[in-house]
């Protein structure tokens, strides 16, 4: 699917990290009898991913709280009150109920009443590069002058379950039996997991027409889908016992890291084909890229498929992780702020997510 924009704009960006910081050398230090029983060494995890650390909230944090403060922080960067926002979609992985939406917390909080559009959009890491979409297509049409995607993604308690999942099951002395199923194959599925960081965005797009600037114009975008991958990667609810209640649901991840990487770079190849014609533009003309912030060996898979210079992209994962939906957004507002994205710059916002499906955004900066 493809997507042309004349009255577009990417207006303002705002974020917030999660304080406290997490090393890769502490998670291991956790992992410790975990790596003792598969004979691994410390410094695996840093060197498998590329990640030397990443955030996490404080415990009991609502994701609504950091979500409205990123919006915040966007809004003041302009005139706009919350009066004028058309829609509010709130886009993360993690939410804070099944119902009522995420969202809705946010508006409240913002001030946002009436005659507004409120709601959640999820689909994996591209979460807000959708939601960017759906207010860029209601802006096109007229719909509305003013929209805001939130975004707050937390990666301690899916952490800390898979830490204590893996200790119990495959934590024994070295040498010792493992339970079946257990092993090395398990750790490999828990290790995007450790990979995570938290983060909260807000990205303010309008029409242009507020008193200000006018930000950075949104030219277009494409998307790709391979819906026949969609198990590779899988966080949800499992059934499970609990102590003195009997059964219940514990969150678990699983992911299979070889094939993601091998069919999402295929997949990008083929979406960042597609995105240079429908942009108009040759991959020399392309001057920055964002891309969705996973770990080392992704960013040298798909820069190499791409044929694109390290020095063309820009880079978050090694101190913040993987912050799901926000990592990209984040990476661009940090982008903007020490002057990596400069005006005029053609810009190209590179997303993929689990499903498999691949959503790339071009910017005029």
């Amino acid at each position: 699917m493809a997507h042309n924009y004349a009255s577009v704009f990417l207006t303002a960006l705002g974020y917030e990290l999660g304080p406290q910081i997490v090393t890769s050398s502490e998670l291991e230090a956790r992992l410790e009898p975990v790596y003792q029983s598969l004979n691994l060494q410390p410094g695996q995890l840093e060197a498998w991913t590329g990640i030397v650390e990443r955030r996490w909230w404080e415990q009991g944090t609502r994701l609504s709280t950091h979500a409205t403060a990123a919006a915040r922080k966007a809004l003041a960067k302009t005139s706009i009150k919350a009066a004028d926002l058309g829609i509010v979609i709130y886009a993360g992985v993690c939410r804070e109920n099944f119902e009522p939406a995420t969202a809705c917390a946010v508006a409240d909080a913002l001030g946002v009443r009436g005659a507004v559009s409120v709601y959640d959009l999820s689909n994996a890491c591209l979460g807000v590069l959708n939601a960017m979409i759906d207010i860029a297509n209601r802006i096109e049409l007229g719909q509305i002058r003013a929209g805001l995607v939130v975004s707050c993604e937390t990666a301690r308690e899916i952490n800390e379950q898979a830490i204590a999942r893996l200790v119990r099951d495959i934590g024994a002395e070295a040498g010792a039996a493992l339970p079946p199923g257990s092993g090395m194959d398990k750790f490999a599925e828990a290790l995007a997991t450790f990979t995570g960081g938290s983060g909260a965005v807000a990205m303010l797009l309008t029409d242009g027409s507020f008193q200000g600037t006018r930000g950075h114009r949104v030219r277009g975008a494409v998307s790709q889908v391979a819906p026949e991958h969609h198990r590779l990667c899988r966080w949800g609810l499992e059934p499970t016992e609990i102590p003195d209640f009997g059964h219940g649901y514990a969150h678990y991840m699983a992911t299979d890291s070889v094939a993601v990487m091998k069919h999402g770079v295929d997949l990008g190849l083929q979406t960042w084909q597609l995105f240079l014609k429908q942009m108009g533009w040759t991959p020399a003309q392309v001057d920055r890229v964002i891309c969705h912030q996973v770990g080392s060996g992704h960013q040298d898979a798909i820069l190499k498929a791409l044929n694109l210079p390290r020095a063309k992209d820009y880079t978050t994962y090694r101190f913040l992780g993987n912050m799901g939906t926000a990592a990209l957004p984040v990476t661009a507002a940090i982008a903007e702020e020490r002057g990596v994205l400069q005006a005029g710059q053609s810009v190209g916002f590179l997303g993929i997510g689990s499903g498999l499906t691949c959503l790339m955004m071009g910017l005029e900066w």
